[in-house]
C-alpha cells in the first residue's frame, strides 16, 4: 500500500536541500521524478474529513491548469465551488472508464488519495495507490505534502541554488 504510514521501509532516498521547504521539497520530488506535470490530469479522491482543508488546495491546482478528475463526494464538492471537475467511477464494477482505468492507461500526472481509515486490501483507497504506485504516478495521501508541492509549482520555473552541503547548513544572513 502506498499509504504512508510510521512503519514505512525505504527501498531509496532523494534529498532536496534548500533554504526553503517548498523548494527543497521540489527539489526532492524532481530528482525522484515525482513531480506532476501542470499540463496533466490530477485524481482527488478526499476523505470526508479532509475536504474543507483540500478545498483551497484543489482551486490552486485548478488556478495551475490541473485538468481535474475526482470520484463521486470529491466531485460535488469542486462542482459546489464552482470549478471544472470530471466524474469517475471508483467502483470497478460499474464499466469503462473508472478509477483504475485511468491511472493505468496513462491519463494522469498525479493522485490524491486521502485515508478514510480503511486500509486493508479490499479499500477502494488501497486500489487507487497501489495502481498508482505501479504506473509510477506521483501518489499524494497527505494534504501538508500536497499543499508544498502546489506551493512549489506556483513558483513557476524553478531556478535552483545548487552549493556542497555545508553552505546550506549556515544560517541565512549570516
Amino acid at each position: 500500500d502506498g499509504y504512508l504510514g510510521p512503519g514505512m521501509k525505504s527501498t531509496g532516498e532523494v534529498m532536496g536541500v534548500d533554504y526553503e521547504f517548498s523548494d527543497a521539497l521540489a527539489k526532492a520530488l524532481l530528482a525522484a521524478d515525482m513531480m506532476p506535470p501542470t499540463e496533466a490530469a490530477i485524481l482527488l479522491s478526499i476523505a470526508d474529513q479532509d475536504k474543507p482543508e483540500a478545498l483551497p488546495i484543489i482551486r490552486q491546482l485548478a488556478a495551475l491548469g490541473f485538468k481535474l478528475y475526482a470520484t463521486e463526494g470529491t466531485a460535488a464538492m469542486i462542482e459546489g465551488a464552482e470549478l471544472p471537475v470530471t466524474f469517475i467511477s471508483k467502483k470497478l464494477s460499474e464499466g469503462y472508464p473508472n478509477i483504475v482505468d485511468i491511472i493505468r492507461d496513462g491519463t494522469l500526472g498525479g493522485v490524491v488519495n486521502t485515508a478514510t481509515g480503511e486500509r486493508g486490501p479490499l479499500s477502494d483507497g488501497f486500489e487507487i495507490r497501489r495502481a498508482a504506485v505501479e504506473k509510477r504516478i506521483p501518489c499524494f495521501t497527505s494534504l501538508d505534502t500536497l499543499s508544498a508541492v502546489v506551493e512549489a509549482l506556483l513558483g513557476g520555473e524553478q531556478t535552483f541554488s545548487v552549493k556542497p552541503l555545508p553552505e546550506y547548513l549556515t544560517i541565512k544572513g549570516d
